[in-house]
């Protein structure tokens, strides 16, 4: 199948080490998530086994990756020389899918949710909804039958019912799975396994932890022993310390003693001599008995930058949006959108793939832009539309910072636990997570007390996704997401609202 021997992976640029002599095995059947905080490596660990050449850009990779069996890998944005292509180019670049009959290319695409004729569209893959573009690169995948998926965020902007299609299909497909996700909803459900990669030490530590065990035991063990060993080690910190507090009163007397005992008493000098040695050695043991404690465990722990606003006015309108139709281009989306949102609400924008959610977002900003009673912040779903991939996050951050924020652009890009060398690394380099940290800083710097949010977690760890949720449900603006994060909708949102090709239909949540 697959077996990974002393792997380690080293950052071009600055040569930290994002891997190092990893070695396990993905055996037969097994569905092995791989979790950590953004920059750890996940997606480029995919890319090393799946012999993706863009690793070559930033990182060196040595060891040795063992493949017996036809892996299939669907990496976390779709490459770009794929983006101008049509659909049907994209899978003509598949020998696989001449293999296919009609039939089961009808069932392929009914399995997704995808038209019929979409194999043989002309439309542009950039063109395509987030989620569509995920779909058709899983279908283009799954016509080369392979026995292994390697799988890099999937669920990233699929819709719910395909979300519920996915969980279904790598439980009963029966073939090994290695992949990155931030939802903890289909970790819990499908992982058999988990691969945890951390940087410790500032980062500057790799460590991989392997347990053969479904995530949420994972995570409740993680935790209990965490939590375990940093009592022992806490206690055994304070009973040392008690003992040094007795063994520097002893030692100070004796001290003393020598210090102020008369050179008329030979006798009395020779005593407190052997007295100090008996110090010297008892100060030795403690120190043998410090070493052999119970280290402090360590963990990475997720850093978000905090959100703060100047408040609305209570019950403000802030959005009236009225549209007979919304369109990308000549292709008609959903007709009779309507939608009011007041000061205060947290608002998600749900619905199945294709409707036009980012379509109406961007209309919404443009609805929005220039006006002077709101303040207004854009998160997109692809970083390109907000970041130059060519610069670094130091550049941008000081380019879009003002006042003292611009000379602290260092310091805040380490509280969101960017090293200092990749803070000089290109976007580019940088990893989905790592992108979307850098637009939530850009987020906390703007002092927006409106929010426009396209698929906020899609590339956050599952780690990060609890503070994240705590952030912006402390938050005091208002908010318009787009998302299919159950979690999400549950915490933060005050109202769901569908959106459907004939308008708006609110869910009630659970």
């Amino acid at each position: 199948m697959l077996t990974i021997e002393n792997l380690t992976i080293t950052h071009l640029k600055d040569l930290s080490v994002l891997i190092e002599n990893l070695s396990f095995s993905l055996r037969d059947g097994e569905r092995m998530a791989l979790i950590g905080e953004e920059g750890n490596g996940k997606s480029t660990l995919l890319r090393a086994i799946a012999g993706d050449k863009r690793i070559g850009r930033y990182a060196a990779v040595s060891g040795r990756i063992t493949l017996t069996s036809r892996a299939a890998y669907l990496p976390q944005e779709l490459p770009e020389e794929a983006r101008p292509l049509s659909a049907y180019a994209f899978f003509c670049e598949s020998s696989s899918f001449f293999d296919q009959t009609p039939r089961e290319l009808g069932a392929l695409s009914a399995q997704l949710a995808l038209p019929a004729d979409v194999f043989y569209s002309e439309q542009a893959m950039a063109s395509f909804s987030g989620g569509e573009r995920v779909k058709l690169q899983l279908a283009r995948a799954l016509m080369d039958a392979p026995q292994i998926l390697l799988l890099d965020e999937p669920t990233n902007d699929l819709d719910a019912d395909t979300v519920r299609w996915l969980e279904h299909f790598l439980l009963t497909c029966g073939l090994s799975v290695l992949f990155v996700s931030h939802d903890e909803a289909l970790l819990e459900n499908v992982a058999t396994s988990v691969l945890l990669l951390e940087r410790l030490r500032r980062r500057q530590a790799p460590r991989a932890s392997i347990v053969r065990t479904g995530y949420r035991a994972f995570v409740e063990s993680r935790g209990a022993q965490f939590a375990h060993q940093k009592q022992v080690a806490r206690k055994e910190r304070e009973e040392y310390a008690e003992k040094m507090r007795k063994f520097d009163r002893i030692r100070s007397s004796v001290e003393h003693d020598q210090n102020s005992i008369s050179r008329r008493d030979p006798g009395g000098g020779r005593l407190l001599k052997k007295k100090m040695h008996a110090v010297l050695s008892m100060g030795r043991r403690f120190e043998r008995e410090a070493q052999e404690m119970t280290p402090m465990p360590e963990q990475e722990e997720a850093i978000f930058a905090r959100l703060s606003c100047e408040p609305l006015p209570p019950g403000k309108e802030v959005l009236n949006l009225s549209l007979d139709r919304l369109c990308a281009g000549d292709r008609a989306l959903c007709r009779n959108v309507r939608l009011r949102v007041r000061a205060g609400e947290k608002l998600c924008i749900t619905g199945q793939n294709g409707v036009g959610k980012s379509t109406l977002l961007r209309a919404i900003r443009d609805a929005l832009q220039g006006r002077a009673d709101i303040r207004v912040f854009y998160m997109p779903q692809d970083p390109r539309e907000l970041l130059c991939m060519e610069k670094t996050p130091l550049a941008l951050l000081q380019e879009k910072a003002t006042g003292e924020a611009r000379t602290r652009a260092g310091v805040l890009l380490g509280s969101m636990k960017f090293t200092a060398e990749e803070m000089n690394h290109p976007c580019e380099g940088l990893s989905g997570g790592q992108k979307a940290k850098l637009m939530f800083l850009l987020m906390a710097l703007s002092g927006a007390n409106v929010l426009l949010l396209d698929e906020p977690t899609r590339n956050l760890s599952p780690l990060s996704g609890p503070v994240l949720r705590d952030l912006f449900a402390q938050y005091g603006g208002c908010i318009i997401a787009v998302s299919h994060d159950r979690l999400l909708m549950r915490e933060v949102c005050t109202r769901v609202e569908a959106l459907t090709p004939d308008g708006f239909t609110a869910v009630e949540q659970n």
